[in-house]
Order: C-alpha cells, then sequence, then structure tokens
C-alpha cells in the first residue's frame, strides 16, 4: 500500500529567500485562469510499435538476450544502438538477474549503469507481488549521476509499465513529494535529500526489494558513508544488493562485508587506470601562464568540446569568466551553483551550444556526455585517482580522446604521485 502522509498546507516558495501564503478566493471573486500542467508521470504508456519479425528476429540474435534479459528490454537496448554487453554487462547482468547479490569494481564510462539498471527492471517486471510502494531503490553521491541513471531508466523501460522518479537536494522538493505520492516502482536518490525526506515520513522503504550502491567510494569520499549505512538500515534485510565503485578500498570492503549476501566479486579493471584510446601529455608552464596557454589550446580547431577542470569551485567561476571576456564561450559548474544553473550548464554543453565546460573535481563522475574530444587539468588535483576520473570524461566506449594537464613549478609533486598511480610517465608536450 502507498504511504500519502497527511501534511498540513505549507507556505508556497516563491524564491529561496521570501514566501507568500495561498490567498483564499473572496466570494464572488472570478474564478482564477489556470496555467496547463504537465501530465503527471504514468505507470501507463503509449502502445509499443509493434514489434515486426525482423524486430523480432534481430532482438533474439541479440547477445543481450543470451544474457538473460526479456524481449522488451534487449528490444530498448538495440533501439539504444547497443550491439555487444560490455565486460562489466556480461559478468554482473546474469547474476543480478538471477537475483544474486554482486560487489563489482567498474569505472565510468565502462557500461555499469546498464549492468543494474537492466536487471532490476527485469525482475521488478516479472515481479507477482504486490506493488503501491518502492520496490527499487538506487543510491548515487551526485546530482548528475541521479539524473543521468534515471534517464537510462526512462530509456531501457520504455516498453515497461514501470515507474520511476528521482529526487536529489538544490531544489525546492514539492514536485518531488508528489511524484513520491504517485507510488514510483524505482527510486533513485542522493542520500542527503533521501534522508531528508525520510525523516519526513515522506519516503518509506519497507518494500524494497532491491538496492544498489552506484560510486560507493566517491560516497566515502564526500562523507556520506554514515548516511548510506542509515539508508540500509532501513531497507528489508531481505533483500538483493549491488554495489558499484571505481575502486575498491578496504573501506569499502568493510562497507560491502556488512550489506552483501555471498556476493559475485567482479574487478573490470582491479587497478585504477587510465583509457588506452585517450592520448596523454603535460606541459609545463608558470602558474601566471596558464591562462594564456589555455586560450591557446581552446583555439585550435582540434578541441570540438573539451572540460576545463580546476581545483577549487572560485576557480572555476572566474576562469569561465575570463574565457568568455577573451571570446571563447563557457560555462562553470561545480558544486556551490544551484540545480537549475548546473542542469542549465550541462544542458548548453550537450548540446553544443557551449563548447567549454570548466569544473571541479565534484563534476568528474557526474558529466556523462558524448564527443568531448579534451580534458584539459588547469590544475592537478590534490588526490591522484581525480585525475584518473577527470581522464575519464574523454575517450569513452572506445573513443580516441586527448588528456592535457598543466603543471607549474608547485606541482610537480602532485604529477609525480599521478604517474606513479597509472604508472606511466605523461608525454612532456613541446619537449
Amino acid at each position: 500500500m502507498c504511504f500519502r502522509p497527511v501534511r498540513k498546507k505549507e507556505p508556497i516558495y516563491v524564491n529561496q529567500t521570501t514566501y507568500r501564503r495561498r490567498r483564499r478566493p473572496a466570494r464572488g471573486d472570478a474564478p482564477r485562469a489556470q496555467s496547463p500542467r504537465p501530465a503527471p508521470e504514468s505507470r501507463t504508456r503509449r502502445p509499443a510499435p509493434p514489434a515486426t519479425p525482423e524486430i523480432l528476429a534481430a532482438v533474439a540474435a541479440s547477445p543481450f538476450s543470451a544474457l538473460g534479459l526479456s524481449t522488451p528490454l534487449a528490444r530498448a537496448v538495440l533501439d539504444e544502438g547497443y550491439t555487444t554487453p560490455s565486460p562489466v554487462q556480461t559478468e554482473v547482468i546474469p547474476a543480478a538477474v538471477s537475483g544474486r547479490d554482486v560487489l563489482a569494481g567498474a569505472q565510468t564510462g565502462t557500461g555499469k549503469t546498464a549492468a543494474f539498471v537492466l536487471p532490476i527492471l527485469q525482475q521488478l517486471a516479472l515481479d507477482d507481488g504486490p506493488r503501491g510502494g518502492i520496490r527499487a531503490l538506487i543510491v548515487t553521491p551526485t546530482r548528475e549521476l541521479a539524473a543521468q541513471i534515471a534517464e537510462r531508466i526512462e530509456a531501457y523501460g520504455r516498453y515497461l509499465e514501470l515507474g520511476h522518479t528521482v529526487i536529489y537536494g538544490g531544489v525546492s522538493q514539492q514536485k518531488q513529494e508528489a511524484a513520491l505520492r504517485r507510488c514510483p516502482d524505482v527510486l533513485v536518490a542522493t542520500p542527503g535529500r533521501l534522508l531528508d525526506l525520510m525523516q519526513q515520513g515522506l519516503v518509506r522503504l519497507d518494500q524494497v526489494r532491491h538496492f544498489v550502491l552506484d560510486e560507493a567510494d566517491r560516497m566515502l569520499d564526500m562523507g556520506f558513508v554514515h548516511d548510506v549505512r542509515r539508508i540500509s538500515a532501513a531497507v528489508p534485510a531481505v533483500r538483493q544488493t549491488l554495489l558499484f565503485s571505481a575502486t575498491v578500498p578496504p573501506a569499502i570492503e568493510k562497507l560491502a562485508g556488512g550489506m552483501l549476501t555471498r556476493p559475485l566479486r567482479v574487478a573490470i579493471q582491479p587497478r585504477l587506470t587510465t583509457a588506452e584510446s585517450v592520448e596523454q601529455s603535460v606541459i609545463f608552464v608558470a602558474k601566471a601562464d596558464k591562462r594564456r596557454l589555455l586560450e591557446s589550446v581552446l583555439r585550435d580547431e582540434a578541441v570540438e568540446r573539451a572540460i576545463v577542470f580546476t581545483r577549487t569551485k572560485h576557480g572555476a567561476n572566474r576562469l569561465s569568466q575570463q574565457l568568455s571576456k577573451s571570446g571563447i564561450g563557457s560555462e562553470a559548474i561545480h558544486g556551490n551553483k544551484s540545480q537549475n544553473a548546473r542542469e542549465r550548464a550541462l544542458g548548453a554543453f550537450k548540446s553544443g551550444r557551449t563548447r567549454v565546460l570548466v569544473a571541479t573535481d565534484v563534476a568528474a563522475r557526474g558529466i556523462d556526455v558524448d564527443g568531448i574530444s579534451h580534458v584539459i587539468n588547469f590544475d592537478l588535483p590534490n588526490v591522484a585517482e581525480s585525475y584518473v576520473h577527470r581522464v575519464g570524461r574523454t575517450g569513452r566506449a572506445g573513443a580516441a580522446g586527448r588528456a592535457i594537464s598543466f603543471c607549474d613549478r608547485e606541482e610537480r609533486g602532485l604529477l609525480t604521485d599521478i604517474e606513479r598511480l597509472i604508472r606511466c610517465r605523461l608525454r612532456v608536450q613541446g619537449a
């Protein structure tokens, strides 16, 4: 049974600092014109186009069908242009479809989202048990990742009658409350907003049968370990748990030990490394000359779409403004930006209206955009592992990409740490 709490009327927020209360219409007032509202999410979808014999033959011959996926899911995957499962999909999907727990060490760009979304959708679609509550919970560290996972659920589940919604902080929760009242089958959430809504009595997890932790190491890095444990304790003990992490350090092993039961262990890339398709180089430059060098690099016609990484939020804002003043259009994205601002910046970047995105490490694992030709490390990261996640934004799915790092005198030690981690020396550009 869906949980619909009785709530007192609350003020309607106009913005983050002011509000007004709903005015009751006076007797004799003319009825107010209602602006059209989008229809709420529905469990019923438009009828799918008929499956022709050719489509059914292609689905039957698909290697995704051989992994145990149902016809609607294999067909949706073909619609997305997938032809061959990635290694993580080959390893995880059959085990997850059978209901087994999984601990997977897989970096971004390996196809891991499909590896956990597809099996969960299949099990939910075939489940004959009672409905009316959240049956699958996917927890991820950032708003961008949550939104991207929701997009994939929509794409892969286009031929299924399953509802889903996504909740995260940084925006008003009113629309999220309305979506939760429609009793989605799948909930995608960030830890902070999920716990907030749980404390308000707006989310119940007692019907969850499938629990996913995505980017678990990132959540630990961001200080979410206690939040994750509280969420896990609220989910029924009898469940399927899938945990994905780019790295599997001892802290992740400990977390997994208390949450998973006899899991299948998958290590697609046991040591943190960069994609072979990415050409990596370093340019030694004085700190004061970095901006002039960046402008020169970005004016190269070969730079079709680039992400420039800075170390601080203030630095990202300042650099983006300086690039715009020099005639190079760019947008900044980082944790201090409102969700609407982040979505606008990312939307402009995805659509090609903006060629350059200036970002901090908070977005390193949250940006999933095809066709990024260059990653430029304007500042080297303080943590060597972040270099790998930054570089992972380009050269995805085997495509070619370039990663250029600027290194000043004070960053030589950081460069040494990076080269030790990836076990290779970066080519010195211009040497």
